[in-house]
């Protein structure tokens, strides 16, 4: 790894670079040689550095296509968001209703009637694709299926997601139900935010232990946990309409990338072309780490505040793509306040950060408190009078 290098520039500077990044973000990173030499089965394929969201390699990316059960990475996506908000925890209990209990296709076989927690559902729908789970989160989640789907259009349009539109959280046949590779990378991308995904995504085979002493097996639909290195989480998807799909992250020396494949023709089909996708990826970039999340990377002053100055630094770790064979020197930019005015809370965005190779500015990311600084009181005030100053 390079060393790292970090500069403050005054707001006249930044205003170059600003102009810099506007005209780069419409830019796409997509090697010309390699990329024309990559072909994956299927109708539609994306590949993207999970990171940046960088684009590896694109094909038919925003083509509106029926994605059969990756629908359920939106309901496994609300599920964990609602559990960090505090509005469920994976220990609650969940109730089956008929309605769940009488889904098709893929399922753990639910009684209606019978509770379970919240947790044991989430993962048997990451590892088994469970239908009924799906529908019995909904219920608790948002009151009714109607009422989670339109959660999951809505959480599509903050998103972005413009060539996606849920009509049931489970990925069964529904006419007017679509999405496109691009926008389930996007989904899934949010997901891999939460380590607790992980721990599901990784399960091979397991047995669903029901309150009645009932199990059912579950294996992983997703055969490149066991079979691909690195290969740690994805959702595949069926039917007769949108065929064989997959979306699957690997991670391998710091270098975390998704693949998305939709429409193949059968079920090797769409492990191989994103195994070939996961290949390329690996062969031809890595990821170099510039400042990791909690590392404090400047200090502003605070004025009026308990404390003279507050730490900066990032919320996530970050990182710069590069191709292997790219030794052009990369560094971290900062445009910071001279001052903040307390009160200063930890985690408020302070800054921006510009991650710049060779004068150029290749992406943006927020410079955020490293802590709390609550507003002096006039004894601390008084106390301070005539006290040296420090740093």
């Amino acid at each position: 790894m390079r060393p790292k290098k970090f500069a403050i520039y005054a707001l006249g500077v930044i205003a170059v670079l600003l102009f810099i990044v506007s005209a780069a973000v419409s830019a796409v990173f997509v090697p010309g040689g390699a990329v024309r030499a990559l072909s994956t089965e299927g109708k539609a394929a994306y590949l993207i550095d999970a990171d940046s969201g960088t684009v590896l390699y694109a094909e038919n990316e925003s083509e509106r296509l029926p994605i059969a059960s990756m629908v359920k990475i939106m309901t496994v996506l609300l599920t964990l968001e609602a559990v960090d908000r505090g509005e469920l925890s994976l220990d609650d209990p969940v109730a089956v209703s008929e309605r769940a209990a009488g889904m098709g296709g893929s399922q753990i076989f639910l009684d209606a009637g019978t509770e379970h927690k919240a947790g044991a559902l989430l993962r048997s729908v990451i590892v088994a694709s469970a239908n009924d789970s799906c529908v019995a989160l909904a219920e608790r989640i948002s009151g009714s299926v109607e009422g989670f789907v339109g959660d999951m259009n809505a959480r599509a349009v903050e998103l972005g997601m413009a060539d996606t539109n849920f009509v049931n959280c489970t990925g069964l046949p529904a006419a007017e139900g679509f999405s496109s590779a691009k926008d389930v990378a996007v989904m899934f991308r949010e997901v891999l935010k939460y380590p607790v995904y992980f721990e599901d995504a990784g399960v091979w085979t397991e047995d669903y232990v029901h309150p009645s002493g009932r199990v059912t097996g579950m294996t992983n639909t997703n055969k490149l946990v066991r079979y691909y290195n690195g290969c740690d989480g994805g959702k595949t998807g069926f039917t007769s309409e949108a065929k064989f799909c997959l979306a699957a992250t690997a991670e391998r020396d710091g270098l975390r990338t998704v693949a998305v494949v939709i429409g193949a023709d059968s079920s090797k089909g769409r492990f191989n072309a994103v195994s070939e996708m996961f290949n390329y990826a690996f062969g031809n970039f890595r990821s170099e780490r510039l400042a990791e999340a909690g590392e404090i990377l400047a200090e502003v002053r605070v004025s009026v505040g308990k404390q003279r100055k507050v730490g900066v630094t990032v919320s996530e770790d970050v990182t710069a793509l590069c191709e292997r064979t790219d030794k052009r020197e990369t560094e971290l930019r900062f445009e910071l306040p001279n001052k903040l005015k307390a009160p200063v809370k930890k985690g408020d965005v302070v800054g921006t950060g510009y991650v710049v190779r060779d004068g150029s500015v290749e992406r943006e990311f927020d410079l955020v408190a490293a802590e709390d600084v609550k507003r002096a009181g006039i004894w601390d005030l008084i106390k301070r009078i005539g006290s040296p100053r420090m740093g």
